[in-house]
């Protein structure tokens, strides 16, 4: 049975609800708000015509799910309840940006431990790529990085605890990972290497995984290859995918999971309507590929 819309609900990727006898799936993720109805928002929710229907019907995970299942993926580390943290920061809040809290609100934040989670991500590696370039960011800035990258962490650590307490909800799941050792071996392959996406430069940027890579994984960033040691797989059911909306550049535009074949080999890459050409972090450097796949639901 479909859900009801209602408001101050979080939707995501993948959910589908009923309105006045109607269904809709979901365009963009949101909170839900009283005005923000399936039939007013058409940048939000897509209705799906009756006789579409039987096409959109909830995933329902086969009886034998092989290895798409929560049992091998690692219990990440609980961004929600950093030890250094006395403040109190609300779901709803760490969901806005950085430079939209008043400078009051930002101060007892930085005294209070609320950005905390995201600091020590940074100090973890984040940054390892160019050190010689971190001077250059001020110390707003730096918040504000540490700000983003602790909302992301934190809703991909309660999606992945989810995932490994419940099983899967659709046939492709993002989990959270720390560290080339702990990639799951239900994560989604592109031949040779997994399917990755990491935050970056508030965006959140595909590239790939491997146990090769010093940090873990790998992504193409402003022609450079940036290697980050906190990051999500995909792990998906092999029979309910093909070659799904996977990340978003700093401004919001979405990227997509791409395929391609380049220097004799399957590589995972990120494309979207705004780029000529899939990109693919190879070999310390951006390389662009005109021909490539998008993985998609089936």
């Amino acid at each position: 049975m479909t859900a009801s819309w209602e408001p101050g609900t979080q939707y995501g990727y993948g959910d589908i609800v009923e309105f006045e006898g109607a269904r809709y799936k979901i365009i963009q993720p949101h909170r839900s708000q009283s005005d923000w109805a399936p039939s007013v928002t058409p940048a939000l929710w897509g209705k799906i015509p009756d006789d579409k229907w039987k096409d959109h019907e909830p995933y329902n995970p086969p009886h034998d799910k092989g290895d798409y299942h929560g049992q091998d993926v690692q219990q990440p580390s609980d961004y929600n309840n950093h030890p250094d943290q006395t403040v109190e920061v609300p779901h709803e809040e760490q969901k806005q940006n950085w430079w939209d809290l008043d400078d009051d609100r930002k101060k007892k934040l930085k005294i209070g431990g609320g950005i905390a989670a995201g600091l020590g991500i940074i100090g973890a590696g984040y940054y390892a790529y160019h050190k010689h370039e971190e001077h250059k960011k001020s110390e707003e800035d730096k918040d504000a990085l540490a700000w983003g990258v602790q909302g992301w962490a934190k809703e991909s650590q309660v999606k992945t605890e989810e995932f490994r307490n419940h099983g899967p909800r659709a046939p492709a799941t993002w989990v959270l990972v720390e560290g080339r050792d702990n990639i799951p071996p239900s994560a989604f392959m592109a031949i040779k290497y997994t399917v990755a996406r990491a935050y970056f430069e508030h965006g959140l940027q595909i590239g790939k995984a491997s146990a090769n890579f010093r940090q873990g994984s790998a992504i193409g960033y402003a022609g450079k290859v940036i290697e980050l040691p906190t990051f999500e797989v995909l792990v998906a059911d092999p029979k309910g995918v093909r070659w799904v909306e996977g990340g978003k550049e700093a401004n919001g535009t979405l990227l997509y999971v791409a395929r391609v074949r380049y220097n004799e080999g399957l590589h995972p890459a990120k494309i979207g309507e705004h780029l000529p050409a899939a990109h693919l972090a190879f070999n310390g450097t951006e390389v662009l590929v005109e021909d490539y796949e998008v993985l998609c639901y089936n």
